[in-house]
C-alpha cells in the first residue's frame, strides 16, 4: 500500500472521478434508475431494500439520513415503515427531481425532503441523525474509508446506518453465469430498453462491481466500517451472493 493516504487505519483509493462518472451515467436515466436495478438484481432489489431498511425501521428513528437517495426508493420505504423525518441526498440533479415528484406522487413531502449533496462531504453537523442508509453508494466514490467515516459522523452515538450493494457470486458456477448475464445480456438488453445511455450504464456496471470486490472485499469492508466508529457490524450476502445488505450502530450511546 505504499503511496496511498491511510484513513482511520483503512487505506484510501486513488482519485478516479467517480463522482464525475456516476453523474455522468445516471443523469440520462432518472425516469428507468429502478426500473435498471431491478434488471440487474433478476427483481431482488426490493427484497434486498426491504432487508436494508428492517434494522432501521425497527429502531424507530425520530431523524434519518439517506445518502445516494437516487429517485427516492429508499426514503419512500423508509416512510412506509416508519415515522421518521427522512432527508435523502444525492448528485445527481436529474435524479433529485424524479425523486421529488415520486415523493409528492406519494403524499409524502410532508415526511421526506431531498437536496443535493455529496457523500464525502455532508453539510450536516456531529450527530444530526438518528439512523442512516446508503445504497450502491461506494463504488461512485474516491475513497470508501474516509466516505464510511463521514458517513458515521452524522450519526448520533448508538445509531443505526445500513447500507445495500451488489456484490460478485462467491459460488463458481453462479459466478460464471453472473459474468455472462452482466457482460452480455446486461448490456444488450439496455440498449433494446433504451439506447445508448442505457447500453452504456449496462456495460459499465459488471466490471465495476468486479473491479470494486476485488479490491475491496467484504472483510475490508467490514474493516473498514468499524474503523470509522462503528460497532456490532454485520454483513449478509443476499440471492447466492449478488447482492450484500450490512447494518451496524455508532459507537457509543
Amino acid at each position: 500500500m505504499a503511496g496511498q493516504r491511510r484513513v482511520a487505519g483503512v487505506p484510501s483509493a486513488p482519485s478516479a472521478g467517480r463522482s464525475g462518472i456516476a453523474i455522468g451515467l445516471f443523469s440520462p436515466l432518472p425516469e428507468r434508475y429502478d426500473l435498471l436495478c431491478e434488471v440487474l438484481s433478476l427483481g431482488q432489489n426490493r427484497r434486498w431494500r426491504r432487508a436494508m431498511v428492517g434494522p432501521i425501521a425497527e429502531r424507530r428513528p425520530a431523524r434519518v439520513l439517506d445518502v445516494a437517495t437516487g429517485t427516492g426508493a429508499v426514503a419512500i420505504e423508509l416512510a412506509d415503515r416508519c415515522d421518521a423525518q427522512i432527508v435523502g441526498c444525492d448528485l445527481t440533479d436529474s435524479m433529485l427531481r424524479a425523486g421529488r415528484r415520486r415523493v409528492e406522487s406519494a403524499g409524502l413531502d410532508h415526511q421526506i425532503s431531498l437536496t443535493r449533496a455529496r457523500a464525502e462531504h455532508l453539510p450536516f453537523p456531529d450527530g444530526a441523525f438518528d439512523a442512516l442508509t446508503f445504497t450502491y453508494l461506494l463504488r461512485y466514490v474516491e475513497d470508501p474509508g474516509a466516505t464510511l467515516a463521514e458517513l458515521a459522523r452524522v450519526l448520533k452515538p448508538g445509531a443505526p446506518m445500513a447500507s445495500l450493494d451488489f456484490l460478485v457470486p462467491p459460488s463458481l458456477p453462479w459466478r460464471l453465469a453472473w459474468w455472462c448475464y452482466t457482460r452480455i445480456v446486461l448490456p444488450a438488453a439496455g440498449w433494446a430498453a433504451g439506447g445508448p445511455p442505457w447500453w452504456r450504464v449496462g456495460r459499465f456496471l459488471g466490471p465495476s462491481i468486479t473491479a470494486h470486490d476485488r479490491r475491496y472485499p467484504v472483510a475490508w469492508t467490514v474493516q473498514a466500517w468499524e474503523a470509522a466508529g462503528m460497532v456490532d457490524v454485520h454483513a449478509k450476502a443476499m440471492s447466492l451472493g449478488g447482492g450484500l445488505v450490512m447494518w451496524g450502530r455508532r459507537a457509543g450511546g
